[in-house]
């Protein structure tokens, strides 16, 4: 969910140069939305709502049609950025090989619930579907990487790993 933290989000000069030569590309100006939610994440790290509004004067659309599009694709970051993100795989193969104790260990170990985020902002837990890695579950991805066939012992060597403790 897009956190409703006021944040000053503007297009830099290049950017509104970028967004005029690629709005010939599309029929309607909705087109431009995907274009320029990847270009406030690579600026910014993250989208706001306050992102969504800019978007959507740009767009000529609402800022709730930005936010149904932004919260369909599971690549766009609506929360600040955080040093580790977690998402562990609750699909029913993982689940059949035990990602939901995994899931428990991790929220013990970092005391968070699956969703939330440390208080310092190191960690968000997120239980997350098929992350394609059927055949190696449990599994979860950290940032851009997978860990897989996991256990607790595993878990707790990669907390390790990132001072966690």
């Amino acid at each position: 969910m897009a956190t409703t933290e006021k944040t000053e989000v503007k297009f830099s000069e290049a950017r509104k140069q970028e967004i005029e030569r690629i709005r010939g590309r599309y029929e309607t100006p909705r087109g431009l939305i995907m274009p320029l939610l990847w270009m406030i994440q690579d600026d910014y790290g993250w989208i706001s709502y306050d992102a969504m509004e800019l978007i959507a004067g740009e767009c000529e659309t609402s800022p709730a049609w930005v936010y149904s599009i932004a919260t369909f694709y599971t690549m766009f970051e609506l929360e600040k950025p955080i040093r580790y993100h977690l998402q562990v795989c609750n699909t029913l193969s993982c689940g059949l090989c035990g990602s939901e104790s995994i899931l428990a260990h991790l929220e013990d170990r970092l005391g968070i619930q699956a969703g939330e985020s440390t208080e310092d902002g190191r960690f968000r837990l997120t239980a997350v579907e098929c992350l394609a890695s059927c055949g190696t579950g449990p599994m979860m991805q950290m940032n851009d990487e997978y860990y897989e066939s996991l256990t607790t012992e595993k878990v707790d060597a990669m907390l390790e790993e990132w001072n966690c403790d």
